[in-house]
């Protein structure tokens, strides 16, 4: 099973769900970068269940401890080994599921391919993988902002059929996104958003959405041609999520109802550097940074497990009848906001130092 990404920053992540913690380690991190666990709480905070009601009641803390590669508040240049402990796990409100594989979760298909899995919880399908990715990507974010002052900011643009009025992907900030529940930065949309969760909440349902990510100040000439695009690997990185079933770059699929005379990008000078007047490109030509923003936007779908009782068949095919217990966001998006901006900073910072290799 793979469970790393990367080639010179290269971060691979361990634990499930319900065991006894979850975590990452970080190799090709530079020597002498001064890093803290303070460095990586902020995202991990962002990430963690528990913080409203429209999130999972999980309590879990999800404090980071640094065990390897930091010496005196620096890197050493070796692996980083970082570790979250789990502090609110039930595994027995997973025990009626033993049999049962829950209805579009990866129960069936895990144990199809190693002829056992976890029993609670999910194990590594889980969205609590996520956060050895989270932290790691806080690392390789504080090395983009010190070394190229890139900006990662992502937000909930839809849930449901509730979508936000246009947010201006130059000028949208992380402080106007956690300013709502949401982390929609349309207060009137957020409003109408929280409505839609509470409601399925409710009605022990759930709900998906679409989170948007814009990656500013990259400069030309990041990325690998043919099988290592820019857009490729953020592609692989968002589709590696749990709960992802789409991801689009630039004007996506809306693009393909266009002329190229409406499509195409025209170029101008802007200050020392030749950019475009328009963005439709999404940041990437030919799968490497063009040093236009970078903006994709990433489909989560409803989570799985519900509290609605749900005909289906245990493993042996005999129908049964599930009402699932646990503790699960009715709606994963306003959570994945910090988790797509990680993913999106491992994929640039390997692409930045092997850039920055050939030189």
């Amino acid at each position: 099973m793979s469970s790393s990404l990367g080639t010179l920053f290269r971060v691979s992540t361990f634990g499930e769900s319900h065991g006894v913690g979850v975590g990452a380690v970080v190799d090709g991190c530079p020597a002498g970068l001064h890093l803290s666990e303070a460095d990586i709480q902020g995202q991990l905070d962002r990430r963690r269940p528990g913080q409203s009601d429209l999130t999972t009641p999980r309590e879990e803390a999800d404090q980071v401890t640094i065990l390897s590669g930091v010496e005196n508040g620096l890197t050493l240049g070796t692996p980083i080994g970082l570790l979250v402990h789990n502090k609110d796990q039930r595994p027995g409100d997973y025990g009626e599921m033993d049999q049962v594989p829950r209805p579009s979760h990866a129960d069936f298909t895990y144990q199809a391919k190693y002829g056992i899995r976890a029993s609670s919880g999910g194990g590594r399908s889980s969205a609590r993988e996520t956060i050895g990715r989270v932290a790691a990507g806080a690392i390789a974010e504080k090395i983009l902002r010190e070394e190229w002052g890139v900006e990662i900011v992502a937000w909930v643009s839809s849930i449901g059929s509730e979508q936000s009025s246009d947010i201006d992907p130059e000028t949208v900030s992380r402080a106007q996104v956690d300013a709502t529940l949401s982390r929609c930065p349309d207060q009137p949309s957020a409003e109408r958003m929280e409505a839609l969760v509470r409601e399925v909440l409710d009605a022990k349902d759930s709900v998906g959405g679409i989170v948007s990510c814009v990656c500013r100040n990259i400069p030309a000439g990041w990325g690998e041609p043919v099988f290592d695009k820019l857009d490729a690997k953020l592609a692989q990185a968002m589709l590696s999520l749990p709960a992802t079933k789409g991801f689009e770059i630039g004007s996506g699929f809306a693009g393909t109802q266009l002329r190229g005379s409406q499509h195409n990008d025209p170029f101008v000078q802007k200050g020392e550097r030749l950019g475009t007047v328009t963005n439709n490109a999404g940041g990437v030509l030919g799968g490497i940074s063009s040093g236009e923003p970078i903006l994709f936007r990433v489909a989560f779908k409803p989570v799985a497990t519900i509290g609605q009782p749900q005909q289906t068949a245990d493993f042996s095919g005999k129908p049964v009848t599930m009402e699932a217990k646990g503790r699960h966001d009715p709606c994963v998006v306003p959570r994945a906001v910090p988790i797509v901006e990680s993913m999106a900073a491992l994929v640039l910072l390997d692409l930045a130092l092997r850039q920055k290799v050939r030189g």
